[in-house]
């Protein structure tokens, strides 16, 4: 199923409880429940619904029971902007991660790489969109020539992992279900943006979308969309109706396990399976297994106590560790059980000076390291460990996690130990030796050190540990104060210099392979970033706007992070990414605080297929997505 030319080393062969051999030799079972969710008589039977090779799950081979078809699974969202999630859990991508973490072929029956320059993409014969049209190499090249290429539709051009030395890749149609990418150099970003949590989704239902697109659609009927919209062009109908990730347009086809049907208001959001989707199991019966995943919004606020009362069939989201103790009350009465799965994060809660803040009196205190230091050394983790976490956790700074093959213990350690001497004199060091009558020590301007650290107001654990750290820092003269807000809004306070620290959580990937793109360690990211967000901006809009990096560590960090893009074997990636973790760990760049903390997982006695022993992240993750929903099924 993969095949290698040259490097990329790190990407292994596809894992054994997958294969490619085909629906030959396959008693194929049409879905009993089908007729729930689709009008059968408008469907071919399953043998021409399924690819000429689809991918064949050994269920097994892994561990786990071939399911029954049918039922509909309930979960609660907190905002109906979750519904998206739908793309998110179910995970299908044209190359996905494992649960070991490598890159297989999953929409691909098959990709070919040559010196980590050329990438050869076989798609599957015979696959089809969710709405029975063919999925063909027409729909990358429409992706590729009409959409990225086309300036009203995409005016910023090629996103980063497109680019190589800042050109665009030579595409080339090679027959109906081939294509190839090739770079003049290395191009490592390529298949790890491809296995993402929220993919770019490189193809499109060209047949779909084209009646949307000036260059083939009628001219006048796109007009009548446009005035029916309210919209400023035809471009803005053709991205407002080509949305593959967010999950809003019910005429939009999929390649996803569950397609978005109905949102009941904003309520409640029905995604029903795909009757043509690429995957069976080995006893013949097509995937997914669930007939229905049913998404109903309610206050966040609400999501334990809802889960509690029985519900939901399967939760994470909306819930933390806090709330085991009320989810375990609830389990023999709403016959669920709450499985505890560590979560991915670097550290479970960072504070992220503004690196970039406009305000040039904390830009300096803020890039002064010995200050960083000081706030770091100052929190009391393990008290933090115990009072919030039950004492599960980790302490440390934010940096991979043990089961990274990256982990070192010095990574974790260096300035996160509790030494309140120590801060305290690092602060004397910087000049700031002057107090008010509260003890608060007082800045250049002789205003009292306050450090006002905004939120998204979305998590009542943060606000838990900064209280704690609150009463840390008091006892080297220092006031925080946490502000919550809006997620858009402190990021976007970030970007435009006004917020100077802001919290969230660590890393998204704290299990990182070498293999793996280390930008969340540089700055390349400004919208979402709370570091260093005008130097992020400054990369990711090829320096139209932000700010060039100007502060060392961040140079140095940058310039491994050009590297690591123009390398081309695991041992330099693997020395690239040590480089940027000891530079972060020296100089405290984000403070971590705990790690290895467990996500709680409510799930009822009668889903199936969930597994005990799992890590719970985004990227690489998806959440359920790698533990693959669409094998989930229900015991009726």
């Amino acid at each position: 199923m993969w095949s290698r030319v040259g490097s990329l080393a790190a990407i292994l062969a596809c894992s054994l409880a997958l294969s490619a051999g085909g629906a030959q030799g396959l008693d194929l079972k049409e879905t009993e429940t089908l007729g729930r969710t689709h009008d059968v008589s408008t469907l071919p039977p399953v043998a021409e619904r399924l690819p000429a090779q689809p991918l064949v799950v050994d269920l097994k081979a892994k561990g786990r029971e071939p399911g029954t078809p049918g039922g509909d699974l309930e979960t609660l969202i907190g905002r109906a902007k979750d519904a998206r999630l739908i793309n998110v859990w179910g995970y299908a991508r044209l190359v996905g991660y494992d649960e070991k973490l490598n890159i297989v072929p999953d929409i691909l029956e098959s990709i070919a790489v040559e010196d980590d320059k050329a990438f050869t993409l076989h798609l599957r014969k015979g696959h089809k969109w969710s709405d029975g049209a063919p999925f063909t190499s027409e729909d990358i090249r429409y992706w590729w020539e009409d959409i990225v290429g086309e300036p009203s539709l995409t005016p910023a051009g090629p996103a980063p992992f497109m680019m190589v030395d800042g050109k665009p890749p030579k595409f080339e149609v090679v027959d109906e279900t081939t294509v190839r990418f090739t770079w003049d150099g290395p191009n490592p970003l390529f298949l790890p943006t491809l296995a993402s949590a929220s993919p770019p989704f490189i193809y499109r239902p060209a047949h779909y979308l084209k009646q949307f697109h000036i260059k083939y659609g009628d001219k006048d009927e796109i007009q009548k969309l446009v005035e029916k919209y309210r919209a400023s062009s035809w471009a803005a109908v053709h991205n407002g109706l080509d949305e593959m990730y967010n999950a809003k347009n019910a005429d939009l086809p999929t390649l996803q396990p569950w397609k978005f049907q109905s949102d009941g208001d904003g309520q409640r959001y029905v995604m029903v399976r795909n009757p043509y989707y690429h995957r069976v199991d080995s006893d013949g019966h097509q995937l997914p297994y669930i007939d229905q995943v049913i998404m109903s919004v309610t206050d966040g606020r609400l999501i334990a106590t809802k889960t509690q009362a029985g519900e939901s069939d399967l939760q994470a989201r909306g819930l933390s560790l806090s709330d085991a103790t009320v989810l375990k009350r609830g389990e023999a009465k709403q016959d669920y059980k709450t499985l505890l799965w560590p979560l991915s994060y670097a550290s479970q809660v960072a504070l992220y000076p503004n690196l970039t803040v406009k305000d040039p009196m904390w830009r300096t205190l803020l890039r002064d390291a010995r200050f960083r230091h000081a706030l770091s050394l100052a929190i009391d983790r393990d008290h933090i460990n115990r009072a919030i976490y039950l004492g599960l956790g980790t302490t440390g700074n934010n940096t991979v996690l043990p089961d990274s093959p990256l982990f070192e213990e010095r990574f974790r350690t260096e300035h996160a130990a509790l030494d309140i001497e120590g801060a305290n004199k690092r602060l004397d060091e910087i000049g700031l030796t002057e107090r008010n009558q509260d003890g608060i020590r007082l800045l250049p301007n002789g205003r009292p050190l306050e450090i006002i650290v905004e939120t998204a107001g979305e998590s009542q654990e943060q606000l838990d540990v900064l209280e704690l750290i609150a009463g840390d820092w008091k006892q080297i003269g220092v006031a925080l104060f946490p502000k919550p807000s809006q997620r858009d809004v402190i990021f976007n306070r970030a970007l435009s210099g006004e917020l100077v620290m802001g919290v969230w959580s660590g890393w998204d990937n704290g299990i990182a392979t070498e293999a793996m793109p280390p930008d969340e360690l540089a700055p390349v990211h400004g919208d979402s970033s709370l570091v260093w967000p005008a130097w992020g901006d400054y990369w990711e809009s090829h320096e139209a706007s932000g700010e060039p990096v100007d502060y060392p560590p961040a140079e140095e960090l940058l310039e491994l992070y050009q590297r690591w893009l123009q390398s081309v074997s695991a041992a330099e990636r693997t020395d690239i990414w040590k480089k940027m973790l000891e530079i972060h760990a020296r100089e405290t760049l984000i403070i971590g605080t705990v790690s290895g903390v467990r996500q709680p997982v409510a799930v009822k006695n009668n889903v199936k297929n969930v597994p005990v022993n799992a890590f719970y992240g985004w990227n690489p993750g998806a959440q359920f997505g790698i533990w693959r929903m669409d094998e989930f099924w229900i015991d009726n």
